[in-house]
């Protein structure tokens, strides 16, 4: 998701794009807070997203993904890729509001297009608002179209009785590991040919982000899969548990899976302290919405997802999937 452009000033002085570097962060994280708190109006752009982490925590997942614009040799914005398999997708991407309207998105949109070629994602997306014409028309040109809306949603952790079959990722043991990833890709590879979590699952874990809840199923399958951020410092932020992505297998019974699986991730919240479960799910998904919203699931932001090509992906009423590509 990005900000908008803003009124045209004169052009920026000389813009150069590079990889963006750790002695970055902190600079790429304030610009990003306050791009994204000025479009929508927070009273204190500096502090908006509070104690969440989106630019670390990405730049850690993928330092070769992550991008930089100078603009006379200050920093003007960022963007990051990630590779989920066979789906690839990019944001946040975030300019300093007194360049907005120059074309610094534009040049941010250049590596992360060739990060895509590099890996071959065959689908590709991006969460933004949808109510902003610029944002629409600036990916239409790189081939994105706008389908369905997200509902980024939260509900207040009421606790849950322990969920048959749920097991932590980082319980496991360094040996086990890789065969977990392996039925994970098999479940996501279900969901979507080729999808695959390996990168957000090793990341939570490595950087100690939160935990993925694997639940077994009959035999050697897993029946759902879901990446959680918790706390400050992840992108959940303090108090809350983020499911990042979430989906269970598919067929007859995956709607009596996903309901599990929700309960498995109120667990994990309610067995951090956390005081909040937030999840979103794309609206070409009318049962895993609904199924969320008579649980007490709330939407507090509404976007769009834009894909390329033109086509629904894992996005369609058979999937029960939880993410939302911000």
């Amino acid at each position: 998701m990005t900000p908008p452009a803003g009124q045209r000033k004169s052009g920026p002085g000389p813009l150069s794009v590079r990889p963006l570097g750790e002695a970055d962060l902190d600079r790429a994280d304030e610009i990003f807070r306050v791009a994204f708190g000025t479009f929508l109006g927070a009273p204190d752009p500096k502090t908006f997203f509070e104690t969440a982490d989106y630019v670390r925590t990405r730049w850690a997942a993928d330092p070769q993904a992550a991008f930089a614009a100078t603009v006379e040799g200050e920093l003007a914005g960022s963007n990051f890729a990630a590779n989920w398999g066979s789906v690839g997708f990019f944001g946040p991407l975030t300019v300093r509001p007194d360049l907005w309207d120059q074309g610094i998105g534009r040049r941010l949109m250049e590596p992360v297009m060739d990060c895509f070629n590099t890996w071959e994602n065959r689908h590709l997306g991006l969460f933004t608002f949808a109510h902003s014409p610029k944002h629409l028309e600036l990916y239409r040109r790189y081939g994105f179209w706008p389908r369905f809306l997200t509902a980024i949603m939260k509900k207040q952790v009421a606790g849950s009785a322990a969920v048959p079959g749920r097991v932590l990722y980082g319980q496991l043991s360094a040996a086990e590991q890789p065969d977990a990833l392996s039925l994970c890709r098999a479940l996501s590879d279900a969901v979507y040919e080729g999808l695959s979590l390996d990168r957000e699952i090793v990341a939570t874990h490595a950087q100690g982000l939160g935990d993925t809840i694997l639940l077994q199923g009959a035999g050697s399958e897993l029946d759902g899969l879901a990446v959680c951020h918790c706390g400050a410092g992840s992108e959940a932020g303090e108090d809350v548990c983020f499911v990042k992505f979430g989906a269970v297998r598919p067929g007859p019974e995956a709607a009596d899976r996903f309901e599990r699986l929700l309960d498995a991730c109120e667990q994990l919240a309610a067995e951090r302290g956390l005081g909040q479960l937030d999840a979103g799910t794309n609206l070409s998904r009318p049962d895993a919405y609904r199924r969320m919203v008579d649980r007490g699931f709330r939407t507090w932001l509404q976007g769009v997802t834009m894909h390329r090509p033109n086509e629904p992906g894992y996005s369609h009423p058979d999937a029960y999937v939880i993410d939302d590509w911000r």
